[in-house]
């Protein structure tokens, strides 16, 4: 998976298609990730002792196919590519701007 946790991305599938956010967490193991503010869903709480059960709304993930990193200079969607910086080190670049994202 390309995506990190921090990236701002535009969500290009689904329900939520044309949103964009920043990333909260990477589910690595089932290609997903969760976006800040999309594919809201309502999650029942069971009561406990001192509380009440309730409705909670959160974030569900969402499939890592279905979305795609929002370039910063040009302000749409762009692939993620792969360059060697002057220390020889693998760094994330856009496609469409040649930005560095790491």
């Amino acid at each position: 998976m390309k995506l990190k946790t921090g990236d701002n991305v535009v969500i290009i599938a689904g329900k939520d298609k044309g949103k964009n956010g920043k990333i909260i967490k990477t589910l690595k193991n089932d290609n997903k990730v969760v976006v800040e503010g999309v594919n809201i869903v309502k999650k029942h709480v069971k009561p406990n002792g001192q509380d009440a059960g309730s409705i909670v709304e959160m974030e569900a993930p969402i499939h890592a196919s279905n979305v795609m990193i929002l370039d910063s200079k040009t302000k749409s969607r762009t692939r993620i590519g792969h360059t060697t910086n002057k220390k020889g080190k693998k760094v994330r670049v856009t496609k469409k701007s040649n930005q560095n994202l790491d």
